[in-house]
């Protein structure tokens, strides 16, 4: 049940329950400050809760290397940090290119990676199988990488859920925010659990920022991924990697308890007021096919479920972190591309923002990304990070 709340004061709002959200939570309350985390469904359970879980560097935007590999670390260390486990596992990930125009782009791209710091070699054919015995015999160049894994993505809801109580937190679920306004020198909430006030705000909505920078009169656009996922019955072990191929269609890895997620980015049908919705059966069928051909043992497996599930992506497809322009004391983090891989680290540093201590981060500010006025009758435009 939603807690009343009509008249409490906090030091910390944050408005998200995603990995972001719950991370910037936990480090603030945890340093002392009174915070109070709203969230519209269940805590980790919208976007963050229904990815394949995938910890990569093969398919990180080059800016974000350095924190993905921070990031990393930490996935690694979840039980120490924050607590509880999440399942994580780290393991090898290899990305493969079967044409030469797929070795080619994935050559290109291991290059541009290894120069930010993300250790990937390539490797021929006989290395990768060496690796991955249940490869393709028709790979024809792959890009090997040791920082990869995955974490289980419910799990993660439920640690994160035990920890930001364990740190004090009221938490609040099935609790949305219909709006925010600045209130002398901090901001009020509407809310489902009653009017709020906190001197400070977060938000922190994933695919659902756009909306609540209009809630300050900003223009954020944020663009609406809708992937599909599928998992297969579980089956005895046909992999022990992650498997990627260049193109960025295709992420495979198999559970420890032998279920295998194949996901990829193949759009599926659905909006941020719905969720996905909806699968194309034509690209379940084409992920399915590419998965197969990656592994050809999956072509003895049966498909237990699939899902469609949200990923939030700027105009760039960085990431909209750091303070919030002419509102003191305010902040955004989220929305970013394969955000479940860097999503802890940039979460924690905004933490440090917030707390004023370690060093100055740059992070990656929203000015960028914001109309020139909030009557304005397009964005501003931005150039295109390159797909690297």
């Amino acid at each position: 049940m939603t807690p009343t709340l009509s008249g409490e004061r906090y030091d910390l709002a944050v408005v998200g329950g995603g990995v972001h959200g719950a991370t910037v939570a936990l480090f603030c309350a945890r340093a002392g400050l009174r915070t109070i985390l709203f969230e519209r469904g269940s805590l980790c359970r919208e976007a963050s809760g229904v990815n394949a879980g995938t910890l990569t560097m093969q398919m990180t935007r080059v800016a974000l290397i350095p924190y993905a590999l921070q990031a990393h670390a930490m996935w690694a260390s979840a039980p120490e940090w924050l607590g509880h486990d999440v399942g994580v596992v780290v393991c090898d990930g290899l990305s493969l290119a079967f044409t030469e125009g797929e070795a080619e782009l994935l050559t290109y791209r291991a290059g541009r990676r290894r120069e930010a710091g993300a250790p990937i070699d390539l490797v021929g054919p006989a290395r990768a199988l060496e690796i991955e015995p249940g490869l393709s015999d028709r790979v024809l160049v792959a890009g090997h990488c040791k920082v990869d894994g995955f974490a289980n993505a419910y799990l993660t809801g439920l640690a994160y859920r035990a920890a930001l109580i364990e740190a004090g937190v009221t938490l609040c679920e099935q609790a949305p925010v219909a709006g925010v306004v600045p209130d002398g020198g901090g901001y009020e909430l509407d809310t489902a659990a009653g009017t709020v006030r906190a001197r400070r705000l977060v938000l922190a909505g994933g695919v659902w920022l756009e909306e609540m920078a209009a809630w300050l009169g900003l223009r954020l656009p944020i663009k609406v991924l809708i992937n599909q996922l599928a998992v297969t019955e579980r089956i005895a072990p046909v992999m022990r990697t992650v498997v990627g191929i260049a193109s960025g269609l295709l992420s495979l890895k198999q559970y420890p308890h032998g279920t295998v997620v194949i996901g990829g980015g193949w759009q599926g049908r659905g909006d941020r007021q719905q969720g996905g919705v909806e699968l194309v059966p034509d690209s379940l069928i084409g992920n399915m096919r590419l998965a197969c051909h990656a592994i050809p043992a999956l072509r003895r497996s049966r498909l237990a479920r699939a899902w469609a599930g949200l990923e939030a992506e700027t105009r760039d497809a960085l990431p909209a972190a750091g303070p919030i322009p002419g509102f003191p004391d305010a902040w955004i983090c989220g929305s970013v591309h394969s955000g479940y891989t860097s999503g802890p680290f940039i979460a924690k540093r905004l933490a440090d923002r917030i707390l004023e201590r370690g060093d100055p981060d740059p992070l990656f500010p929203i000015d960028r990304l914001l109309a020139p006025d909030a009557g304005a009758a397009d964005p501003a435009p931005v150039a295109e990070a390159p797909l690297s």
